[in-house]
């Protein structure tokens, strides 16, 4: 594959990085551009790669990978457009991967030279410890072979699955935001263990391991489920939850008496809720090319 360029240095950026050389990937083959130089020191000496400026880092780079602030996209991407204009790239065909939350590929190919291949992904936050999930969705422009080389760009930090663009708000507000939801459940049992005489670092242990575990369960329930040749995510999931939950739920024992207080309290409505009101501000904070 061409050389990968990643233009930002935050978490998403080096969570990439350093992914990438996990699979494999030689550090010749990869450049970052940051402009604190402080963190391009840091970034430099930890995974001895090299680091430069967004021009630079664009300039002869088969992928181009946009992975800051969306509101840092304006800035990033006009810099890419004249480094782009001005450079003899012909031998390479540069497809730009865009991480920014909200921001359209319809944006990118409305500011970069006429006919630029643009990708759109949507990672999440456990893709720092090679857990994440990243959705992927073509531009107007890209091919079937570039598409599959940015799912394997993707593949280093976590599963990938490819939808349409216009599903991606609600990707955004299921996995993007999901790591929080989940987070704040884990917090609520935490607190709740506490409550009924646990000390907190003893409930601590057993909602983590819990929800390691449980999760487990889930992948390889799913995992053989998988019809043969089938894509490695997305079908089954509903039915496999509903399933283990029905297998871990004696009639009239402790764990249905549990379930029944969360229904009555409305946890189904209320996450349905959260994820409808994540991808509305998904939607509000959207960059078009309009």
């Amino acid at each position: 594959m061409a050389r990968i360029a990643i233009i930002g240095g935050g978490h998403i950026g080096e969570a990439l990085l350093s992914g990438l050389l996990r699979a494999g990937r030689q550090t010749k083959d990869l450049v970052i551009a940051e402009k604190d130089p402080a963190r391009a020191k840091e970034l430099a000496e930890k995974y001895s790669i090299q680091v430069s400026s967004v021009r630079d880092a664009a300039e002869n780079a088969g992928y181009v990978i946009v992975a800051v602030k969306p509101s840092d996209v304006e800035g990033v991407v006009g810099q890419l457009a004249e480094a782009v204009s001005g450079a003899d790239n012909d031998s390479v065909e540069q497809v730009f991967v865009t991480v920014a939350a909200g921001v359209t590929t319809a944006y990118y190919q409305s500011k970069l030279p006429a006919g630029a291949p643009v990708i759109r992904v949507m990672p999440n936050a456990p893709m720092v410890v090679g857990g994440g999930v990243s959705a992927v969705a073509a531009g107007s422009f890209s091919t079937a072979e570039q598409l599959k080389d940015v799912v394997s760009i993707f593949d280093a930090v976590g599963g990938v699955l490819t939808v349409p663009e216009a599903q991606l708000d609600a990707v955004t507000a299921l996995s993007g935001s999901g790591p929080a939801y989940f987070f704040l459940m884990v917090e609520a049992l935490i607190d709740a263990g506490v409550a009924e005489g646990l000390s907190r670092s003893v409930a601590t242990d057993l909602v983590s391991q819990t929800m390691a575990g449980s999760a487990a369960m889930l992948l390889e329930s799913l995992d053989r489920q998988q019809p043969e040749g089938a894509a490695a995510m997305g079908a089954g999931i509903d039915t496999s939850a509903a399933q283990l939950r029905a297998t871990v739920t004696s009639p009239g024992g402790t764990t249905a008496a549990g379930l029944r207080e969360l229904e009555r309290g409305g946890l189904r409505a209320a996450v349905a809720n959260a994820v409808s009101a994540a991808k509305t501000r998904s939607e509000q904070l959207g960059i078009t090319s309009e």
